[in-house]
């Protein structure tokens, strides 16, 4: 298979194995990761660990918080943060190319002190939430997030054994990393027949671990074709971010995706997991050939933030007022994945 593969359906990899002790077990796993993670960039992760019940949790505590009236749900909006914590209303997210979003959603990370140093320092994405006040809905939501970064971090140490690695060679870079979750909120709307919910893009990170309760999802394939991702029950969709394509040098794809058909009521759970925001991410040497291109190094954070402050339109706002300025190393948005290919193609 090669990076031109039109494929058609994503693999199904059981990653259980990465808890335990066999070596063997561990390398059939790797290997899995790794053969999905060149040739397609995106596939469905089982046996991960986490209990149905987190799930469940999740999904309640999102139903309870979109249920309720916009003003409240604006008490906690996105732009009183300064990083990026709350709620994000219908139309504030746009991407390249698409029309306003139609969904609605509520942005939180790793939940930091207000004296943590990094914030008190004014780091745009490290810091405390905004958390409504709803019973139950910080504990539900928080639990879901502790155990997925636990999967996150097993994931890495895979990705890193695919590459012919040590599992732990990244661990260094994941101690207060901006990883954030977002529950997502496709409100039903019969009239949005073949209407865009979220438009095409490549994730910012390292790479997404997708909890989704319906269809929608479509990734392009290497012949530049969309393809439907439907759920599959008990299993993450995980795929690679522009973080594992520039640490591999394009080895490791980040596949364009979007969201669209959006004709039912639909919830979204993913979990951008991430590096520690001044990480420095090159091409490691292993991935350096003579002859070929060398991806430019980029800030994680950094490009985390720049990426995010031209799809949000509240800090849209603040860089067109001069408030706000992007790092001179900022790229423009879909500047990694299929997407980016199909465009030089063109």
């Amino acid at each position: 298979m090669s990076k031109t593969n039109a494929f058609t359906s994503l693999p199904i990899v059981d990653i259980s194995a990465l808890r335990g002790t066999d070596p063997e077990a561990r390398a059939k796993v790797a290997a899995e990761l790794g053969e999905a993670a060149r040739n397609i960039g995106f596939l469905y992760v089982t046996g991960h660990g986490m209990a149905p019940s987190l799930f469940d949790d999740l999904v309640a505590a999102a139903q309870d918080f979109f249920a309720r009236p916009v003003d409240e749900k604006m008490q906690v909006y996105i732009g009183q943060s300064s990083n990026h914590r709350g709620y994000v209303p219908i139309g504030e997210e746009v991407f390249y190319g698409a029309s306003k979003d139609l969904k609605e959603a509520f942005d939180l990370a790793e939940d930091l002190p207000a004296d943590d140093a990094d914030y008190v320092a004014g780091n745009p994405m490290l810091g405390p939430n905004q958390w409504p006040a709803l019973p139950g809905f910080r504990e539900r939501v928080g639990a879901y997030y502790d155990a997925v970064m636990s999967v996150g971090r097993d994931l890495l140490h895979g990705f890193a054994e695919a590459l012919g690695q040590a599992p732990d060679i990244f661990d260094e870079f994941v101690t207060k990393p901006p990883s954030q979750l977002r529950l997502v909120h496709y409100p039903f709307n019969p009239a949005a027949v073949d209407a865009t919910g979220i438009g095409a893009h490549t994730d910012y990170e390292c790479f997404t671990l997708l909890h989704v309760t319906a269809p929608g999802l479509e990734v392009m394939n290497g012949a530049g074709e969309w393809i439907d991702i439907p759920p599959l029950p008990g299993a993450f969709v995980v795929n690679i971010g522009d973080m594992l394509e520039t640490w591999t040098n394009g080895l490791f794809t980040a596949t364009s995706h979007r969201v669209r058909k959006v004709q039912e009521e639909r919830y979204s759970f993913p979990l951008f997991f991430n590096v520690d925001y001044y990480t420095r991410v090159a091409p490691l040497p292993a991935f350096i050939r003579e002859g070929e291109p060398v991806r430019p190094a980029l800030i994680a954070g950094e490009h985390l933030h720049a990426q995010t402050a031209q799809s949000f339109t509240y800090l849209r706002k603040r860089i067109e007022a001069g408030t706000l300025k992007l790092p001179e190393s900022a790229l423009g948005l879909s500047s990694f994945g299929r997407e980016a290919r199909q465009k030089i193609a063109r």
